[in-house]
């Protein structure tokens, strides 16, 4: 083994920070054995220095993040401050001073991706970022390394533990949204500001980063069709038992049919209970392959929380340091296949449709009228009176397989009609 310890740098010592520095020392001699080399703790950057940490050398404590990314003799710098910049600058300075770079940054991978493996693989160093999608599963490795021969054809995950758990607790509960939201808050697992999470941003950003790996092409954030779950509702989780379904918030990546295009979406869909995907309970994180050679594939685990996600940047560690030591560099970006990104009206999915019509006949065919007149095939129809003397009822309609832009055209005609009093809810329908 070579003494001389490689020297790492932190930026950041939040919950995960602190996390990958306790086991840093913690487990020192097993990590060191794994690698070939003792790794050393040289410097932490951090905004707020007073802050006491366990298991830290106040002596490597500091706020400027730039002199140490700076210095030269690092050989990882790892990244856990989040946000474009400052860790934009700091990660391209780091490669520009020698370091390789270990982040767990979705929300730039996902924006600047293409350009900060350019500026890795331009100085011979390596960009990880095993943390950045769904905390401690193995995922990015399998799909970048594992399936490397093989070639996928669809990604289906469950990639934010926060809205899974909303919506489970919505599911098994009976729960509004508000309700199942206050007591994520209580518990932990959703932010003050809980935007980010559900609204889907935090899901795209890591659906953008998965397409590109599984597709080898460039997808950006801004490519990825994004819908909240906030509008949710318990008379829609009661619309997906009675279809043997229940509501989840995906990340949907997948090959066009045609095999030219990719296409990148999030949104709140129904899935039948049948799917793997359908059981991933609590804050847990799920995703589902579908390949051709290896067929169907699932990762499952704890896709979040500061130990985990420790997890996942220390095995990056350990995969840097050894390519340090042997004076190489593991892949890169792959984007040779370079497909287009689809744009979400070309996407073919099913929908599940509830409108309040009135109740009276001739309104099931008028309805019928309007998605013959688009293209879009009636897979099934539940239609109910309200009984309260309003003179309304509920009326569901579930679609075959159709472009999404036809799907959306149909109920913009919907409205149109006078005896639809409004639409209720639109949700896909994945997973069959």
């Amino acid at each position: 083994m070579r003494t001389r310890p490689l020297k790492v740098a932190l930026l950041g010592c939040g919950v995960v920070g602190s996390e990958v520095a306790r086991i840093m020392t913690t487990h020192a001699d097993d990590l060191a054995a794994r690698i070939g080399a003792p790794v050393e703790l040289a410097g932490v950057a951090v905004r707020r220095p007073d802050k006491v940490r366990e298991g830290i050398d106040p002596a490597l404590v500091t706020t400027d993040a730039t002199a140490l990314v700076e210095r030269g003799d690092l050989d990882v710098v790892i990244e856990v401050i989040g946000g474009i910049e400052p860790a934009r600058t700091l990660i391209t300075t780091a490669f520009a001073h020698g370091a390789s770079v270990v982040s767990a940054n979705k929300a730039l991978l996902a924006k600047d991706g293409p350009a900060l493996h350019a500026s890795a693989a331009g100085h011979g160093r390596d960009l990880y970022y095993e943390a950045a999608v769904a905390g401690a599963i193995p995922l990015l490795r399998p799909l970048r390394e594992s399936l490397a021969g093989d070639q996928v054809h669809r990604v289906l995950g469950i990639v934010n533990g926060t809205t899974n758990f909303i919506l489970d607790k919505m599911d098994a509960t009976g729960a509004g949204y508000q309700e199942a939201l206050d007591e994520a808050t209580a518990l932990g697992y959703a932010e003050a500001d809980p935007t980010a999470d559900v609204e889907g941003f935090d899901a795209a950003a890591k659906a953008a980063i998965l397409a590109g790996i599984a597709f080898h092409s460039r997808v950006r954030l801004d490519d990825v069709h994004r819908e909240g779950m906030t509008e949710v509702t318990a008379a829609d989780f009661a619309s997906a038992r009675a279809m043997g379904c229940t509501i989840k918030l995906l990340a949907i990546c997948e090959r066009g049919a045609d095999g030219r295009g990719v296409s990148a979406r999030v949104h709140p869909a129904m899935l039948p209970l049948s799917h793997p995907l359908a059981s991933v309970r609590e804050a847990y994180n799920a995703v589902f392959v579908e390949s051709e050679a290896a067929g169907r594939l699932m990762f499952y685990g704890p896709g979040a929380g500061g130990t985990p996600t420790a997890s996942a940047v220390l095995g990056d560690l350990v995969a840097v340091c050894r390519n340090r030591l042997a004076g190489a560099t593991g892949p890169g970006e792959s984007a040779y296949a370079g497909l287009t990104v689809s744009g979400m009206g070309e996407v073919v999915t099913r929908y599940h449709i509830s409108l309040d019509v009135a109740d009276k006949p001739g309104v099931l065919a008028q309805v019928a009228t309007v998605f013959a007149e688009q293209g879009v095939s009636i897979d099934t129809v539940r239609q109910q009176g309200r009984g309260d003397g309003s003179g309304e009822a509920s009326l569901v309609v579930v679609t075959h397989r159709a472009a999404d832009a036809a799907l959306s055209s149909t109920v913009e005609a919907l409205r149109k009609l006078d005896t639809v009093r409004g639409v209720a809810s639109i949700m896909r329908v994945e997973g069959e």
